[in-house]
């Protein structure tokens, strides 16, 4: 047995065979090893995954309640916006219907008044009737400014930008503001130039009408001075007073409604309403209005407006009636009269036409249809009695003109029935109503703002 341990051969091989036994375990214990090593990091990833989805819930959760209250803020901020837009919306609507509703009998009241002064003829009488004049003019502007100021929160007035000519608006105002000017012992100079600028008749005039008279009013002695220049590819139209001057602190409060500056004791207008619309248009328009003004010096409007072509200005003549008619003035307004009785109608068109209408009168709805075409365009208003011939409403006569114009033409009905049937079917059908005989001064005053 010694002999065999002691053969080198075998010993030999008894190495070997252990040499590979141990390289049989090493790769054993390696591959559990291995395998003990990829089961702890599965079950590690197992866990990360299980954490990061409790992790993901959580933050969904959070994400879910963060926007769900973001909702509910949103539906609060949306109900709040309509219900300020729908009390905007009544303010708008109910100041509209009552300044208009104001300044009819207002109107009546003034052209009365024009009329008693006529029969009139002690000084006294005179000098009280103007006094009250003065008094129904300083309302009118008042509520027409407000009418303004309403129909713009409204939407209800919009621009329509297009070239026009600033000489032909120039010389209007000086028409019309000449007199005034030399009544309070002030000069007035208004320099025109051939310029043209983009802007919208109506109100480019109303603005200039504002700073015109704000400067007149609050003037004292020496004048005013209207014209304008060239600046930076921009056309400037400055209004320029020898007034008291307004300080810094009040520059800006004064475009604001229902602030005015200090004004004599003998000056009943000015309810602080001028300046509000000036700045409301020019924003509207995209018009620049600036104010450089000195204790004790004056003051000057500058008003920036965008330039245009002269080659581009339409009819002036009918942008200026248009102008002047959104003020209440009758002058070249188209009248469709439908009125089955002679007499009346011919009254009624003598009438109208003294006032500077044009007026073609008809006797029924096919009539009035048939006419249409020799008008060479829609007509500015409708006036329609209510009961015509043969059965015929005139109620059906204005649906019938409006669905062929595709347009809803200003209308009123006249009538010498006094039922409040007659009253209640015009309302329905959104038109208003004048009782024969017919007073003019009325007539005139709803004309006016149907026209407007």
């Amino acid at each position: 047995m010694t002999e065999v341990w002691q053969d080198p051969g075998t010993v030999e091989e008894l190495r070997r065979e252990t040499a590979k036994l141990k390289k049989i375990n090493a790769a054993l214990m390696s591959r559990v090893e291995r395998s003990m090593d990829q089961q702890f990091n599965a079950f590690s990833l197992f866990e990360t995954a299980i954490a990061l989805d409790r992790q993901v819930r959580d933050r969904t959760h959070q994400l879910r309640e963060v926007l769900h209250s973001i909702e509910r803020a949103n539906e609060d901020l949306y109900r709040a916006k309509q219900q300020a837009e729908a009390a905007s919306s009544l303010k708008s609507s109910v100041l509209i219907s009552v300044t208009h509703d104001l300044l009819q009998p207002l109107n009546a009241a003034r052209l009365t008044l024009s009329a008693l002064t006529e029969m009139m003829e002690s000084q006294e009488a005179g000098l009280l009737i103007d006094q009250v004049d003065r008094s129904l003019v300083t309302l009118e502007d008042m509520l027409r400014s407000l009418l303004e100021i309403a129909k713009l929160d409204a939407g209800a007035l919009r621009p329509d930008v297009r070239p026009l000519a600033l000489a032909p608006v120039f010389e209007q105002l000086r028409d019309e503001f000449a007199p005034i000017a030399a009544r309070q012992g002030l000069s007035l100079r208004i320099r025109t130039s051939p310029v043209a600028v983009s802007s919208d008749a109506m109100m480019l005039r109303r603005i200039l009408q504002n700073l015109l008279a704000n400067a007149i009013r609050y003037t004292r002695s020496g004048g005013i001075v209207m014209g304008c220049r060239r600046r930076n590819n921009r056309i400037c139209v400055q209004v320029s007073d020898t007034g008291p001057g307004i300080a810094q602190a009040q520059q800006e409060a004064i475009f604001r409604e229902f602030q005015r500056g200090e004004v004599s004791a003998t000056d009943q207008a000015g309810f602080g309403l001028g300046l509000s619309i000036v700045r409301r248009f020019a924003t509207v328009l995209g018009h620049g209005v600036r104010l450089s003004s000195q204790i004790g010096k004056g003051s000057t409007f500058t008003l920036e407006l965008e330039p245009a072509d002269l080659a581009d200005v339409g009819d002036e003549v009918q942008e200026a009636k248009l102008a002047e008619r959104q003020y209440g003035g009758l002058e070249g307004a188209k009248i469709l009269l439908v009125e089955n009785d002679p007499s009346g109608s011919e009254a009624m068109a003598a009438l109208l036409e003294g006032w500077g209408c044009d007026v073609a009168i008809t006797r029924s709805a096919s009539d009035a249809l048939l006419r249409l075409s020799e008008l060479g365009g829609a007509p500015d208003a409708v006036i329609a009695d209510l009961h015509l011939d043969h059965g015929e409403s005139g109620l059906a006569a204005v649906a019938d003109i409006r669905q062929q114009l595709k347009l809803d033409v200003p209308a009123m009905i006249i009538t010498a029935d006094y039922s409040d049937n007659a009253a209640k079917e015009a309302s329905l059908h959104g038109l208003e109503v004048l009782k024969k005989p017919i007073k003019p001064a009325e007539m005139r005053a709803l004309l006016s703002f149907l026209l407007a």
